[in-house]
């Protein structure tokens, strides 16, 4: 009795309401699936939402490896510091000083007349932090690496200990306040 009621154009919309209802449902549980990389810390370490905006911060430097192409970029208050000279002249990054190293694997352009590699595939970001009250016993710095998973579209803490590595293996430049990346000349 229900189904004569309709028109035959109502029963059309009812029938392509169906699939059109499947597919926005389908479509908002991607939507909410997607991670939000803020909401990712390391146990009593950085936060990514510490670094909110990294991808907007100026460039510090570039580097490359075999393996990889690297971006350094710094928040203001450490651009600022070296701008200022730190560490050459002697001082300390301030607290509230922050970089981020964007790593990738590198790809072969194959558009350019010459041979020149650049980012494919994101790699990790590797995020460094000077609060000298929160990282005492690292002379004021923190370390966390974050790994990218492209399938997925996903970051994770990294496994392999790198984090760990961070302060033992940035001690060799002790010196430089325990930072690596100079600021080149511009």
């Amino acid at each position: 009795m229900f189904h004569k009621a309709l028109s035959p154009s109502r029963g059309f919309r009812v029938v392509s309401a169906a699939p059109l209802a499947m597919a926005l449902a389908v479509l908002g549980a991607s939507a909410f699936s997607a991670q939000d990389k803020y909401t990712l810390r390391l146990p009593d370490g950085l936060a990514f939402s510490d670094f909110r905006g990294y991808e907007n911060w100026q460039v510090v430097a570039v580097s490359q490896t075999d393996d990889l192409l690297k971006v350094m970029v710094a928040n203001p208050i450490m651009m600022g510091a070296y701008r200022s000279g730190v560490p050459g002249n002697g001082q300390s990054f301030p607290d509230g000083s922050k970089i981020a190293k964007i790593e990738w694997k590198p790809k072969k352009n194959t558009e350019a007349p010459f041979s020149v590699r650049v980012p494919d595939t994101l790699q990790d970001v590797f995020l460094i932090e000077k609060n000298s009250k929160r990282f005492p016993a690292t002379k004021g710095w923190a370390y966390a690496a974050f790994d990218y998973d492209p399938g997925s579209d996903t970051f994770k803490p990294d496994p392999t200990g790198v984090v760990s590595c961070g302060f033992t293996c940035h001690s060799r430049v002790a010196a430089k306040d325990y930072i690596f990346t100079a600021y080149g000349k511009r």
